[in-house]
């Protein structure tokens, strides 16, 4: 009798045990479940090196910003021609805040005219020229510092600030969550094939401004599942939520990518004007 009590104390362990892996799993941050890519050999080996480019600019500038944890960051900087309140964030992919992405920071910024862009350095200084050194940076990103990095960035904007984010891969997904963490000055968020939120009680609270989402059907890493369920999660919240699906790969908007597909790229971008335009109207 003692023997079966033990095997059922000790099958109920097990199962509790096994219940709260599963609790685990589910609610592994959205930001860490993309960082885990990191690690994976064909996850890598999917991101051809961009081509080597300096970006200069006449109007763009490199600056510091406080953070919230008593240190500085750095910032790429255009500043609206006019006196502006409304902020576009621009998040940067695994190789971190390069010429390509103070490019397209850029070319946002010309096309939206007044407002203001800030690109966000979420690597602290460090940019990736190869695969191993990208997988390494992402990987070394810490919660907390990307976190007081985006706080610091909007206390630069201001209390009256209107705020709109961007971002791919893994900047798609701390696009969001930068929105979610700036309040009432959140407008919008746009996620190039970035990691969603899964969190749908953080979804409820947090996401308080529209959601625009660009994805590939032939993705392996943010599937049309992780999408899919993004979608029910977002419906369930009810907040809104546009998803713009294509017939391509991961990062096919990015020119260094052999499976870079120009069409989508061009018809995501007028999407993505069009919709910052309107929340940042």
């Amino acid at each position: 009798m003692k023997t079966f009590t033990l095997f059922i104390a000790l099958l109920f362990s097990v199962n509790l045990l096994i219940a709260q892996s599963d609790i685990t799993i589910c609610h592994t941050p959205a930001t860490e479940s993309f960082a885990m890519f990191a690690s994976n050999q064909k996850f890598n080996s999917e991101h051809p090196v961009p081509e080597p480019y300096v970006h200069r600019s006449k109007i763009g500038k490199m600056i510091k910003i406080k953070t919230s944890d008593g240190k500085t960051a750095n910032a790429y900087l255009l500043e609206s021609q006019v006196d502006s309140d409304d902020y576009l964030f621009v998040i940067h992919e695994w190789w971190g805040l390069n010429g390509h992405i103070k490019k397209m920071a850029e070319k946002y910024y010309s096309d939206l005219g007044t407002v203001n862009v800030l690109a966000l350095d979420l690597y602290d200084g460090k940019v990736a020229e190869t695969r191993e050194k990208a997988s390494e940076y992402m990987s070394q990103v810490d919660d907390k510092r990307a976190r007081a990095i985006i706080q610091g960035a909007i206390d630069y904007a201001g209390n009256s600030s209107e705020i709109a984010t961007i971002g791919w891969c893994f900047g798609g997904g701390w696009a969001l969550q930068a929105a979610m963490m700036a309040g009432s000055e959140a407008q919008g968020a746009v996620i190039y094939y970035g990691m969603p939120e899964k969190d749908v009680e953080k979804i409820k609270e947090k996401v308080n401004f529209p959601v625009l989402g660009i994805f590939a059907r032939e993705d392996e890493w943010i599937t049309p599942e992780i999408v899919e369920n993004f979608q029910k999660d977002m419906e369930e919240a009810q907040k809104e939520l546009n998803v713009h699906f294509y017939e391509a790969s991961h990062a096919f908007a990015n020119p260094s990518n052999p499976d870079y597909d120009k069409e989508a790229t061009e018809d995501a971008y007028q999407k993505s004007m069009a919709f910052l335009k309107r929340v940042l109207d």
